[in-house]
């Protein structure tokens, strides 16, 4: 976890990297609860024993949990004291790169695009977020990612 003092810190960082998110495992019992919570119960998310014959050889994470987790990522790798809050106001770019195997672990590598100020007091940091799966060279989902931090 990297911590800044302010949001001015990051200024310098433009076009770096802000580092690693923590590992989050990817099971079975995640999988269904997330099929359950969007209706989206395809075969090869929730059914292990089917998903074996298919295209992957095993059951697979939807692309949108593992999306759903950038918040969980940006939480366990940086932070910035002097914000107050943070609220997510989307993404411009999002590819799903490679499934997700259940049973993997993920985290997220940052690099800080852009940081602009923008009307009604917060910063918005446009983030390039790189999902990586443990074990497999190219990562698993990409996407920018932005955010307002108010203080």
């Amino acid at each position: 976890m990297r911590i800044f003092d302010t949001l001015a810190d990051l200024q310098p960082l433009v076009g770096q990297s802000l580092g690693h998110s923590d590992w989050i495992t990817v099971d079975q019992s995640r999988v269904n609860a997330f099929a359950e919570a969007t209706e989206d119960r395809q075969w090869i998310h929730t059914h292990p024993e089917r998903a074996k014959e298919g295209p992957f050889g095993g059951p697979i994470a939807h692309g949108f949990l593992t999306l759903s987790l950038i918040p969980y990522f940006f939480e366990t790798g940086f932070s910035v004291r002097e914000t107050r809050m943070v609220v997510n106001y989307g993404l411009n770019k999002v590819r799903f790169t490679a499934p997700v195997p259940v049973g993997s672990r993920l985290r997220a590598a940052f690099k800080l695009l852009a940081l602009d100020e923008v009307a009604g007091g917060a910063t918005q940091l446009t983030v390039g977020v790189a999902i990586e799966c443990e074990g497999l060279d190219k990562p698993v989902c990409v996407a920018e990612s932005l955010a307002r931090h108010y203080r």
